[in-house]
């Protein structure tokens, strides 16, 4: 008995009612106040059940996507699914999570239970200070990200990893409607605003992080999304993994790094990851994000950006917050 009743299959367990009940109440959190969120909570059953009634009689297709931009801080182009469609997509989320999150290796930490951007860059202060012997003697850090990551998930290439988990040909089916129901461009792309795109991203990457981890037996390796930092004491072998790590997203998974984001950096200069700059015995938030900071600041979000200083060495900042406040 899986999900609050019997269920034949995975894909009984995705659209059983107790799951997109569960799917729901995620989902709602934090946008009780948006229009379209509470006019589908005002006839909230008759929604559910009728999702419920057109995934069994095969009859469920996604609706299209809201489009529109938002900056944090670059500007990024967001594609919003429909409320129904958007639990729903939660509801394959929660099934489909504990499947895969398993066989991901321990240093990815976007989008996973436990993990996040404080934890990824903790995790890269403990492998410079382990490289360094505690900061006494040289290391290196290489940084990159992968150009257009979003945009250029190849659906095939995607699909085939996924069938590598699931084998139910219903939910299948209902992945390929999902992924279907978004390009970019012929057969590529992941809509940002989908939970199931934080997955499906994880799923890809994976391969990245085998590879790594087994093929070029990088120790110190981390990655958050498509940003990922490798950390030696061999300045060579980090430039020797570069062409490697090139030809591999290419081959692979047809993904290219940024040709202006590959960071090769003593570790003393400072390593900036997930929005701080480890230094020796230190660290800092990083200068565009102190700045946004401090312009966007409000009684409302103070405690907030308290608690990003409180992962760094923030006191000055805080002090600047306090003043800003106090005018």
């Amino acid at each position: 008995m899986r999900g609050g009743g019997y269920v034949h299959s995975l894909f009984d367990e995705i659209i059983s009612l107790p799951n997109l009940f569960r799917a729901w109440r995620t989902f709602r959190r934090g946008k009780t106040r948006k229009t379209d969120v509470g006019r589908f909570e005002f006839t909230l059953e008759d929604n559910i059940f009728k999702l419920h009634r057109e995934l069994l009689s095969g009859t469920y297709t996604p609706e299209s996507y809201a489009s529109f931009y938002v900056k944090d801080p670059k500007l990024r182009h967001i594609h919003k699914a429909s409320v129904r469609d958007r639990v729903l997509y939660q509801a394959v989320f929660a099934v489909l999570y504990g499947i895969f999150d398993e066989h991901f290796i321990f240093d990815s930490y976007s989008s996973r239970n436990g993990k996040g951007t404080h934890a990824g860059n903790e995790r890269v202060e403990d492998f410079l200070r382990k490289a360094t012997a505690n900061w006494t003697r040289g290391a290196y850090a290489l940084k990159c990200d992968v150009r257009k990551f979003f945009d250029s998930i190849d659906h095939e290439i995607l699909f085939s990893l996924i069938q590598n988990g699931v084998s139910d040909k219903k939910t299948l089916a209902l992945i390929r409607l999902v992924l279907k129901s978004f390009e970019k461009s012929s057969g590529k792309g992941l809509p940002l605003g989908n939970v199931t795109s934080q997955l499906f991203a994880n799923m890809y990457m994976n391969e990245f992080d085998q590879y790594v981890k087994h093929e070029l037996k990088a120790v110190w390796y981390a990655r958050y999304c498509d940003d990922f930092v490798i950390v030696n004491q061999s300045k060579e072998t980090l430039k020797s993994y570069i062409l490697k790590i090139r030809e591999f997203l290419l081959q692979k998974l047809v993904l290219d790094l940024h040709p202006n984001k590959i960071s090769l950096r003593k570790a003393r200069q400072g390593i900036d990851f997930l929005g701080y700059v480890i230094l020796p015995h230190r660290k800092v938030l990083r200068i565009k994000t102190k700045n946004r900071m401090l312009k966007k600041i409000t009684e409302e979000n103070e405690a907030s950006y308290k608690g990003i200083l409180s992962h760094c060495k923030g006191k000055r900042i805080e002090r600047e917050i306090d003043a800003i406040l106090q005018k």
